[in-house]
């Protein structure tokens, strides 16, 4: 990476996949001195948590009473199918947690329910502080709809909450009605015990990070910033605690995201009858095509951020994956290294830009041949690539003149050129957000490192980076890095993780609206 690179300090979760337009840009201009120090500032504070965390009174933990109300709101939550489909609504659930919000004795003007599609509203609620102050609030930022799931896919029905063999299962219990329910439950317990914070905490509930033409992030802060407007915003949909075979091993604060992209590939053709086939088929073609990108890798990367991820990983792994860690932050890295640590998808999609066929769609007739075949390739565009300059490398790695190559936009428009996006400075890390954040964590996980990292996905984030906050993506749950189920087959949580995110949650909030 050149000496102006740098990374976005903002964004959202380890397993947001979202379609997004708006994504940030990366053409990165903050020099490397001043980066290093950013990164100082940020080991300094997470190095400093055991200390902190010894002289500090012990965590408080939600009682067996409050636990089950947590887990209520949770399974409340799960039951709502809020997919971006006509069986799900996003309206459904947030007015259910509008309806927990009043009757706790909320104030009616700090529950807005709200939105520019009725099936789609989104939820702003408000703990006030106790007194006026000119100190901008603390938002917490979650979406509240989810991927789609077949239940035939399933083990469980994935709109059933199920608690067994020590997990919560249905759709949305990693991304990220956990923490959905999570903060719900800590916002009603403040309010509960009548908690007044030194400035504003706000949490929002949000429609279509998923996917949809209905973004609350981006519509709250474009037509009701007067709801939202914060000094920082906190999103949990990124980040958090990594577990090796039940083992903490790092907690992770999202730093950078990749750009999402999505491209349409069609290929054309003058079809006819099915009786006379032809070598030159538009099934056959788009398959040529496609079995192309299957086979290929885009080339390894490294940036600030994954270097000093990948760094503090090495101290917590052993043996050969700990070898593997070192070779490729050697200078130069070691490619048959990081080709052997690609093997696990996680790793693989932070050493490079990855895309992948989604969907395909072919043909008009059983008896006729194809005149279009169309796929859709999903990409994942590391930091320092813009959405054209992809679009440019499929047009080379397919090598076909008849194939298009066309970008999809977040409202679902296609068009014959992608974004060229430029980079915004990020800001430098926040020390009231870092030292609560690290001290906290380690008093649930002791000893654990906190590292910045580079999110495979993308999130609600972008929209409020954009305007100018500091976000930080930070999910307060455990998984295991081998276990991540977000959008897939039989997604569950472990039970002990959400408590930890009740405890977590509660003291964070109580941290930063003490500041």
């Amino acid at each position: 990476m050149s000496e102006e690179s740098a990374f976005a300090f903002c964004t959202g979760r380890l397993t947001s996949t979202t379609n997004r337009t708006n994504a940030l840009p990366y053409n990165f201009s903050m020099p490397r001195q001043t980066f290093a120090v950013l990164l100082a500032v940020f080991l300094f504070t997470a190095s400093s948590a055991p200390h902190a965390a010894a002289q500090s009174k012990p965590l408080p933990t939600a009682s067996p009473a409050e636990r089950a109300e947590a887990r209520d709101i949770f399974k409340q939550l799960i039951e709502i199918n809020t997919t971006d489909t006509p069986k799900g609504s996003v309206t459904a659930a947030t007015k259910a947690m509008q309806k927990r919000f009043l009757d706790a004795g909320f104030a009616s003007e700090d529950v807005h329910l709200l939105g520019p599609n009725d099936n789609k509203q989104n939820l702003v609620v408000r703990i006030r502080a106790a007194a006026p102050t000119t100190q901008k609030p603390v938002l917490f930022l979650c979406h509240i709809d989810v991927v789609e799931a077949l239940p035939s896919d399933w083990h469980t029905d994935p709109f059933q909450f199920v608690e067994k063999d020590g997990y919560f299962y249905g759709r949305g219990t990693q991304d990220m009605k956990d923490s959905d329910a999570a903060l719900v439950f800590t916002f009603l317990r403040l309010h509960k015990e009548g908690y007044k914070p030194k400035r504003d905490l706000i949490l929002a509930l949000t429609a279509d990070e998923e996917g949809g033409k209905s973004n609350g992030a981006d519509w709250l802060v474009k037509n009701h910033r007067d709801l939202v407007d914060a000094a920082f915003v906190i999103n949990p949909d990124a980040g958090g605690v990594e577990l090796d075979h039940g083992r903490a091993i790092v907690a992770d604060v999202e730093a950078t995201e990749k750009v999402y992209a999505d491209y349409q590939i069609t290929a054309s053709n003058r079809g006819g009858h099915s009786s006379l086939p032809r070598p030159d088929n538009a099934i056959y073609e788009l398959t040529t095509a496609l079995n192309k990108l299957a086979a290929y890798s885009f080339p390894f990367e490294m940036n600030e951020v994954t270097r000093v991820y990948f760094g503090n990983l090495a101290k917590q792994e052993t043996g050969e994956m700990a070898g593997n860690i070192r070779a490729i932050l050697a200078t130069p890295a070691d490619l048959a290294a990081a080709a052997r640590l690609s093997a696990e998808p996680s790793f693989n999609s932070n050493f490079r830009t990855t895309c992948v066929a989604t969907r395909l769609a072919a043909g008009h007739a059983n008896n006729a041949l194809p005149q279009t075949a169309q796929a859709i390739v999903n990409c994942r565009i590391f930091p320092g690539h813009s959405p054209e300059e992809i679009r440019q490398q499929l047009i080379s790695l397919f090598g076909d003149s008849k194939l298009t190559v066309k970008y999809v936009s977040d409202a679902g428009q296609v068009a014959d050129t992608a974004p060229e996006r430029k980079a915004i400075v990020p800001p430098a890390p926040l020390k009231e957000v870092f030292e609560p954040l690290t001290r906290i964590t380690n008093e649930i996980w002791p000893g654990i490192p906190v590292t910045p990292e580079m999110e495979d996905g993308a999130s609600d984030s972008i929209y409020f980076a954009q305007a100018g906050y500091p976000c930080y993506g930070f999910s307060a749950t455990a998984l295991e890095r081998n276990d991540v189920r977000a959008h897939g087959q039989d997604e569950r949580l472990p039970v002990d993780s959400y408590w930890k995110a009740l405890d977590f949650f509660y003291a964070f909030s109580k941290a930063l609206g003490d500041e």
